[in-house]
């Protein structure tokens, strides 16, 4: 969504009404509710809705249906221009959901996830146990899959998997996501599958990070003690500095059955600052690919 104040008024483009849509609708009422000084409250009395109401269509957690009605209301009551008005009730009316809403083999915390990487142009992410879904093969997805969901038949498993593969899929968009990843060592030395599955994993991490459009660093053992000091972390952003509004920054972090997703921009920059200090002590790129031929001409027979 795009919305930028010139002589031209409001302009937004619309975008999914996923949890990304809805970050975007957000920041647009809480931005125009700060703009004329109100409180919560005082939108929901001019707005004829509750307060809860407000606090719920300014928090993109939430997962009732968006209203454009609503949306049009609470504008309205900030003093919105018409253009203002437009622009967010044409993100709020395109209700369009992305192949993942309602697919059971997508759980519902990864909805978020999932929404993001659609509209995000960069994701950094680090992983110290396993490698991350985007830069999976068939194989390793399945076998990773079959040790986390032990007791789901074999059919939910290769739904699972197609859905992870169809993830992947961002990669190849255009424009396409610029994907940076830091993997501890670690992740290339656990052996997931068996030695054919891992060589086959190891080459495609090779293949994929000759992309323009990826880059992967290895951390090394050598590194010792390092900036992130815990898991899987990933995040996900867009700048657009000519308009704020269009930009987004949101961190995951991947746990057992469910994702903490933070949105605060203290947190954000902290994990930036993170990743940052982690590209640092990684291997360079070329170093980080004669790591991974170690790894595979390592690898138990």
């Amino acid at each position: 969504m795009r919305w930028s104040n010139g002589a031209g008024g409001a302009q937004m483009t619309a975008t999914l009404t996923g949890p990304a849509g809805r970050m975007q609708i957000a920041r647009g009422l809480a931005e125009l509710r700060g703009r004329c000084g109100l409180t919560q409250g005082q939108v929901a009395e001019r707005a004829g809705v509750s307060k809860a109401t407000v606090s719920r269509y300014e928090m993109w957690q939430d997962r009732a249906r968006i209203r454009w009605a609503t949306v049009k209301a609470l504008a309205d009551a900030c003093g919105a221009t018409r253009a203002e008005q437009d622009a967010l009730v044409a993100v709020a009316k395109s209700q369009a959901d992305g192949w993942w809403v309602g697919n059971s083999a997508v759980p519902q915390w990864m909805d978020p996830l999932v929404s993001f990487e659609a509209e995000a142009q960069y994701e950094h992410l680090y992983a110290n146990t396993v490698i991350p879904g985007l830069l999976q093969t068939r194989d390793y997805a399945l076998a990773i899959h079959q040790a986390r969901e032990v007791r789901s038949p074999n059919d939910v498993i290769e739904q699972m998997v197609e859905a992870r593969m169809q993830r992947q899929t961002i990669l190849m968009r255009t424009p396409p996501l610029h994907l940076w990843a830091v993997l501890d060592e670690a992740v290339l030395r656990r052996t997931i599958g068996d030695s054919a599955i891992m060589a086959a994993q190891l080459k495609h991490l090779h293949e994929v990070s000759e992309s323009p459009t990826v880059d992967l660093q290895i951390l090394p053992f050598s590194a010792g003690a390092h900036a992130a000091g815990a898991g899987h972390f990933i995040i996900l952003g867009r700048d657009d500095e000519r308009n704020p509004l269009n930009s987004m920054a949101v961190v995951y972090i991947e746990m057992r059955r469910q994702g903490i997703y933070l949105d605060d921009a203290d947190d954000v920059g902290g994990y930036k600052l993170t990743f940052d200090y982690l590209r640092s002590q990684a291997a360079d790129t070329s170093t980080s690919q004669r790591l991974l031929a170690t790894a595979l001409k390592e690898l138990p027979r």
